[in-house]
């Protein structure tokens, strides 16, 4: 754990008792700072009692003594409106920060200093935690103290203190970056950019413009790489290029670059130096398929570049990627059905990129829909072999594959895996694929879609052995 000590001696408040909240209740105490805390969970209030917190109703706060207020990401900051609790502390002119803040302040509270334990942040809608991992993966095997964390796994106070080979490797929500404006990371990438969490920014705008802020934060001797494939990301690397800060480095998946990172027709090529020199056929990282996986590749390579010489090395890393959960994951296979984990697949982009990769899919797709719902999907409908629909998006989904895709209205999770292990087993397609891509958020019938991810793994497990006997 990493004390934060920037508040010592003074009182700090905590709204958000889940993963961050109670991990930044413990860095708190631990660098001894008096905190006050509120959830609306009873539960969630015991655990941060147990922490040291004083649990306090957050309207009976006594802001006039709290020095800043560290927010759940959850909670909203300005959209749709902002937070109770939010409004109170911009009253009474208390910061509202989160708890990567915390973090830039212990183990960066001087970017100019030498010495310091270099970060790298990632940032994007989709592929950013594949991308982190992958990163750590690297960094790891190329004998660094690779400490990952922040949106993914392990919150970012909980990672350890810095030691001479730790490379601290961020996943960084918009949500995170909002409050975070003292984090300075050393090298930053930026996925892709599509319409996410609007509801959340308010615009389009508005929320590439929060993943933009993450690129300026970097440090003015820092790398950054910026995926260059669509209009918004695209665009940001144009202004990060003329900013006259921190190099900016593009990445392509398909297209050849006179200077940067590609990836053409499967192979990763290094043109950082002006001349395109092949690292690796994508081919060889069994666990990273398709052209989605091979950008996060090309973003890691980028990532890695400024600490590791060896490309080999590099590529050799990639190659033995063992691959995320609930990311395209292979949970099983019965005869010759493959069954697919993408129950990250929370937007319909990210569902996009795993129904590139398999020509017969029996599809499992629903749950709480976002904007614009699946019909940017209408190009990969001919892919399905039929859909199973589950969750409140159903009626939704049903009619934008009405006579375009074969559809059940399945339900539940349970009915459509069972559902689709017995059509795939009788069909005719030589390599079957039982997909959960959603296109959803999980919190209609799932707390989370790591949750919702583990139903399916668990449900495939009890299938029986010999579908087609069965069904």
């Amino acid at each position: 754990m990493i004390a934060a000590k920037a508040f010592a001696n003074r009182t700090v408040a905590v709204f958000g008792l889940a993963r961050t909240g109670l991990g930044a209740v413990r860095s708190l105490v631990a660098g001894g700072t008096s905190v006050i805390a509120w959830d609306d969970s009873s539960t969630a209030r015991d655990l941060g009692g147990q922490e040291g917190a004083e649990i306090m109703p957050w309207r009976e706060w006594p802001w006039e003594r709290i020095a800043a207020l560290v927010l759940s990401p959850g909670v909203p900051l300005t959209h749709p409106k902002p937070h109770g609790v939010v409004e109170h502390a911009n009253s009474a002119r208390v910061p509202v920060i989160g708890d990567v803040e915390l973090f830039a302040r212990e183990v960066r509270p001087n970017p100019d200093l030498p010495g310091r334990s270099p970060v790298i942040a990632i940032t994007g809608t989709n592929g950013k935690s594949t991308t982190t991992a992958l990163v750590g993966h690297i960094l790891s095997q190329c004998g660094f103290d690779a400490q990952i964390g922040g949106n993914i796994g392990n919150s970012v106070l909980e990672l350890s203190p810095p030691s001479a080979k730790t490379i601290y490797v961020l996943e960084m929500s918009s949500f995170q970056i909002d409050l975070a404006p003292g984090l300075v990371p050393d090298v930053a990438l930026l996925s892709n950019l599509s319409p996410d969490h609007i509801d959340r920014h308010g615009s389009m705008e508005n929320y590439a413009a929060i993943k933009a802020r993450l690129i300026r934060q970097t440090a003015k001797d820092g790398q950054v790489a910026i995926g260059v494939d669509d209009d918004y990301s695209s665009a940001i690397f144009t202004q990060a290029s003329a900013a006259g800060g921190a190099q900016a480095h593009p990445v392509s998946v398909g297209k050849i670059l006179g200077r940067g990172i590609f990836v053409v027709d499967g192979v990763l090529y290094d043109a950082l130096g002006g001349r395109a020199v092949k690292v690796m056929d994508m081919a060889a990282a069994i666990h990273l398929p398709g052209a989605h996986n091979w950008q996060n590749a090309a973003l890691a390579y980028a990532a890695v570049r400024p600490f590791v010489s060896d490309s080999k090395a590099i590529a050799d890393a990639i190659a033995s990627f063992p691959g995320l959960a609930h990311r395209m994951e292979d949970v099983g296979h019965i005869g010759n059905i493959v069954f697919i984990n993408d129950s990250k697949a929370t937007n319909a982009d990210a569902t996009a990129r795993a129904l590139a990769v398999y020509p017969d899919i029996f599809w499992i797709v629903g749950g709480k829909a976002k904007d614009g719902g699946i019909t940017s999907l209408a190009s990969f409908f001919p892919r399905i072999r039929k859909a199973y629909l589950i969750g409140e998006a159903a009626n939704q989904f049903a009619r934008t594959l009405d006579g375009k895709a074969l559809y059940e209205m399945s339900g539940t999770l349970d009915a459509a895996v069972a559902s689709a292990a017995a059509d795939a087993a009788v069909s005719a397609a030589e390599a079957p694929v039982v997909l959960l891509s959603p296109a959803c958020a999980s919190y209609d019938q799932f707390k989370d879609f790591e949750q919702r991810g583990d139903a399916f793994r668990n449900l495939v497990a009890r299938l029986p052995r010999n579908v087609r006997a069965a069904s």
